[in-house]
């Protein structure tokens, strides 16, 4: 029997809880050449996504792969995520998520002869964990302030320019107020 990984389940987990807590779902994905992402906002291998129902359509959390289409800079692109190439999924507006291990390829860890690395890259690399970590972003420019073009309906944020309010001013939520929460019987 195959081992069955956790880690498309607190995926899913946390991308629902932030839908119901009315955060915006990000996942971080070390890119490589199975990952099908737009390259011109991939920035050191890496690329951070919103993966929320207003940024994506037709999303699909798999136990293999995230698949999706979206909008980056006004042209709608299809995405493919393996699910190994996931770096964690968190909320954008307080960090809080699951971040796991580096995992290499498949078709690396399999290679019994060393076909696509040397057999002593092969050897030399740590064992891959597939044990996720739990632990909250902290709130840097480098993952939380990178706003893109269009805030909704974006599936990636790059850098921008400050605003002229200054860099300490906290985002506001996005999307219609929350609050005044009425029950209707």
């Amino acid at each position: 029997m195959t081992d069955l990984s956790t880690k498309p389940y607190l995926i899913r987990a946390i991308y629902e809880w932030c839908a119901d807590a009315g955060f915006t779902p990000y996942l971080s994905v070390k890119v490589d050449a199975n990952t099908r992402v737009p390259m011109e906002y991939v920035k050191g291998g890496e690329i951070v996504l919103s993966i929320s129902q207003q940024a994506t359509r037709d999303l699909t959390i798999g136990n293999e792969v995230v698949q999706f289409s979206a909008r980056f800079n006004g042209v709608s692109r299809e995405v493919s995520v393996p699910i190994y190439a996931v770096q964690g999924v968190f909320a954008r507006e307080n960090g809080r998520g699951v971040f796991f291990d580096p995992e290499t390829p498949p078709e690396i860890e399999n290679a019994d002869t060393g076909a696509s690395m040397g057999a002593t890259q092969i050897a030399s690399r740590a064992p891959a964990s597939r044990t996720p970590i739990l632990q909250a972003v902290p709130q840097t420019a480098a993952l939380v302030d990178q706003p893109t073009d269009s805030d909704v309906g974006q599936g990636v944020k790059s850098a921008e320019p400050e605003s002229p309010d200054g860099p300490d001013k906290p985002d506001k939520p996005k999307g219609p107020p929350r609050g005044n929460l009425r029950i209707i019987k």
